[in-house]
């Protein structure tokens, strides 16, 4: 079967995906090629919000920063902070996922966003998921993924705990009304 991208698109966990990490994650594949893929858990909080994030790496923050949360965007470079955002001015160390999202990771960004400069729509994730060679790939076929496009109103717009449930109905699943078990015919 021909190697098929996943690159902006959600991986939305099954509900017998229980592994410890992963239970319940929605994320979005950021790269996904022939050698592996890499995405940004977005409904998973931190106890940490964007105003301490930001002074940890000595950016002053707005005060309403306070309310702004951070994500754990998996269990690869927890110390490394990832912004899944809009596009909107040119930062030093970006991907493209699609003409509407980018992922970057330079402290630019950061400056910029603390100086209410950055793009209208952000999200801070310390840390990403990673997978090698073919390994999503069996995943998916072990049953642990569903996929479907990436939606700017599932990653931006909605709390983290409906993220979930709203990413599986963006391609006609609901998620209540599966087994934790999986079957193979």
């Amino acid at each position: 079967m021909p190697f098929q991208s996943l690159k902006n698109h959600l991986l939305i966990a099954m509900p017998g995906l229980h592994d410890g990490l992963f239970d319940r994650t929605v994320i979005v594949i950021c790269e996904h090629t022939e050698e592996g893929a890499m995405g940004i858990v977005i409904n998973r909080l931190l106890d940490l919000n964007l105003a301490d994030a930001l002074r940890a790496v000595d950016i002053v923050p707005g005060e309403e920063m306070i309310n702004q949360a951070v994500y754990w965007g998996g269990p690869v470079q927890e110390q490394n902070g990832f912004i899944l955002h809009t596009p909107a001015g040119t930062w030093q160390s970006s991907l493209s996922v699609s003409d509407d999202l980018v992922l970057t990771t330079s402290p630019d960004l950061l400056t910029a966003i603390a100086q209410h400069e950055g793009p209208e729509r952000f999200l801070l994730a310390l840390g990403y998921a990673g997978w090698g060679a073919g390994q999503l790939e069996a995943e998916i076929k072990d049953n642990a993924w569903l996929h479907g496009p990436a939606d700017p109103v599932v990653i931006f717009d909605l709390a983290a705990g409906e993220r979930w449930q709203a990413a599986a109905r963006l391609i006609g699943v609901d998620l209540r009304l599966l087994s934790g078990a999986a079957g193979h015919a």
